[in-house]
């Protein structure tokens, strides 16, 4: 059962696919993503700074136009 802040997307990122969650809150944003299979997990663990950076810009906020 979703709870009624989450938002969960699907994303793939340089060819490895996560789900993305994302909890809003009343102040703040905050978000989790959980890696398909083994080879994403090593990607966002070693990409970390990248994968941050592409999620905040793309999926977090909307964009200015």
């Amino acid at each position: 059962m979703a709870h009624k802040g989450v938002i969960t997307k699907t994303i793939e990122v340089s060819k490895n696919k996560f789900n993305l969650e994302i909890y809003t809150g009343l102040e703040d944003i905050a978000w989790e993503i959980f890696p398909h299979n083994y080879n994403a997990a090593l990607y966002a663990f070693s990409n970390k700074h990248k994968l941050n950076k592409t999620i905040k810009q793309k999926y977090l906020y909307e964009p200015k136009k």
